[in-house]
C-alpha cells in the first residue's frame, strides 16, 4: 500500500529555541508556550492563526489539552504522539498531510522540558521491558551499549571510532553560541571517561539539558507571504521495527533504514543530494549506525566513515552542525531541534552555517533504537 505524499506543499514559516542549557524557574509546558510563541512571531502569525496543535510534553501525557489551554487556543486537532525523540519527525509528517488535506491552516509543533533544572538526569516513564529487567540493565543506555557491542563484534568497529563522533559535535558546538557542552574534546578524553555501560563512556552519551523548539507549519503558498524564507518539507516518513531492544531484529540495523528510504522517495532526492545532516546523537553509535541505514556509507563502514574529522567542521559531510544531542542540548527529547537545525541551514542563518544549502536532512530516534523517523527540508528551489 502506498499513497502520495504531498511533495513541498507544507513549509516551515517559523521556528525558534528557548532556554537551552538551563532556563531556572520555568516549567515544560511554560518553555514549550515560549518556544511556541517565538516561533510565531518569527513566522508574523498570531495566536488564533494555530488550528493544529502538535506537542509532547516529557511530564504531562496530556500535554496537547494543557497546552491549549495554557495558549488560550481552540485547535481543531490535537496530537500528543509518544513515541520519544521521533515524534516531532511524524509530527512534520501529519501537519503536512493535514495542511494538504485541507483539515487544518496552520500547525504548531513544540515541545520544552527542564530536565536538568528540576532534576538534573533524564526522566522518561519509559523502562526495560519486564523481560530484559532481570538483567538489571542501565535504561537506556544498556541497550545502546548492546548495539554498539554487536557493532564491534561483525564490524569491528572500535571506541576510538565512537569517540570522533562526539569530538565532531564538540567540534560544532564551539561555534554555536546556544550549545550547552563548549571546550576541547579529544579521542583521548572520550576513551578516558567514565565507563557506564560497556563500551559507552559518559562521553559516549548525549546531554541532560533544560530546553524548548518550536516549529510553525502552513502551506507553502502562504508561508512564501511571511517574513522569513519558507522551507518546504520534501519527505517525511516513520518506521517501528520493536519496543525492547531484546526484540529488535538486528541490533545493528534501525527502522531509519525503511524511513529513510521512503522520505528520499517522496522527496525525489538520495543521499548524495543531502548538503547537511541532523542526526538524533543521543549515543555515538546512533549517528554511526543512522548513516549506514540512510545511505551515506554501506553498513558496517559508519566507523571508518566518521574517521579524520569526516563530519566534524570543515569535514566532507557536515553532520548535526549545531552540535547535537551530545554537546548543544538534550532536554529528554532532542528531535525537534535537529529539525531546527536543518530548517535554519536552508534559511541560512545557523550559527555553523553551511554554504548554499538547498536540501537538509533530519533524523529522529524513539525509545530504544525503536521508532524512527526521517524528514527531508528542501529550499523554495527545490519545489
Amino acid at each position: 500500500m502506498g499513497g502520495s505524499f504531498p511533495r513541498g506543499g507544507a513549509a516551515i514559516a517559523g521556528l525558534a529555541t528557548f532556554g537551552l542549557g538551563e532556563a531556572p524557574g520555568w516549567s515544560a509546558i511554560e518553555l514549550a508556550a515560549r518556544a511556541g510563541l517565538d516561533a510565531l512571531a518569527d513566522a508574523g502569525m498570531a495566536l488564533d492563526d494555530i488550528d493544529g496543535l502538535f506537542v509532547c510534553l516529557p511530564d504531562d501525557m496530556f500535554g496537547g489539552l494543557a497546552l491549549a489551554e495554557y495558549l488560550g487556543i481552540a485547535p481543531r486537532y490535537t496530537d500528543c504522539n509518544r513515541t520519544g525523540g521521533s515524534a516531532f519527525m511524524s509530527h512534520v509528517a501529519v501537519a503536512s498531510m493535514m495542511l494538504a488535506a485541507g483539515y487544518i491552516d496552520t500547525a504548531l509543533i513544540t515541545y520544552g522540558s527542564n530536565q536538568r533544572t528540576a532534576g538534573g538526569k533524564l526522566a522518561t516513564p519509559a523502562k526495560s521491558s519486564r523481560y530484559e529487567a532481570p538483567y538489571k540493565p542501565l535504561f537506556p543506555i544498556s541497550a545502546y551499549a548492546l548495539a554498539a557491542s554487536r557493532h564491534f563484534h561483525e564490524y569491528g568497529t572500535t571506541r576510538a571510532q565512537l569517540a570522533e563522533v562526539a569530538v565532531a559535535a564538540r567540534g560544532w558546538a564551539n561555534g554555536n553560541a546556544e550549545a550547552f557542552a563548549k571546550g576541547p574534546l579529544t579521542v583521548e578524553d572520550v576513551l578516558a571517561a567514565r565507563m557506564l555501560s560497556t563500551p559507552l563512556t559518559a562521553r559516549d552519551c548525549c546531554l541532560v539539558t533544560d530546553g524548548a523548539a518550536a516549529v510553525l507549519l502552513t502551506r507553502t503558498e502562504r508561508a512564501r507571504d511571511c517574513p522569513k524564507p519558507p522551507v518546504p518539507v520534501l519527505g517525511a516518513a516513520a518506521a517501528t521495527w520493536h519496543h525492547a531492544i531484546s526484540q529488535m531484529p538486528d541490533l545493528t540495523t534501525t527502522a531509519a533504514a525503511e524511513s529513510g528510504a521512503r522520505a528520499y522517495a517522496m522527496a525525489g532526492v538520495g543521499p548524495a543530494d543531502i548538503d547537511v545532516v541532523q542526526l538524533y546523537d543521543a549515543f555515538t553509535i546512533n549517528t554511526i549506525l543512522f548513516l549506514e541505514d540512510l545511505g551515506f556509507c554501506p553498513k558496517g563502514e559508519g566507523g571508518r566513515f566518521v574517521e579524520a574529522g569526516r563530519i566534524a567542521p570543515g569535514g566532507a559531510l557536515p553532520v548535526n552542525t549545531n552540535g547535537g544531542g551530545l554537546s548543544c542540548c538534550h532536554p529528554g527529547m532532542y528531535g525537534l531541534f535537529a529539525i531546527v537545525e536543518a530548517a535554519r541551514q536552508i534559511r541560512g542563518e545557523a550559527a555553523n552555517q553551511i554554504d548554499s544549502v538547498e536540501v537538509a536532512l533530519a533524523h529522529g530516534n524513539g525509545g530504544v533504537l525503536s521508532s524512527q523517523a526521517t524528514v527531508i527540508l528542501g529550499s523554495t528551489a527545490t519545489v
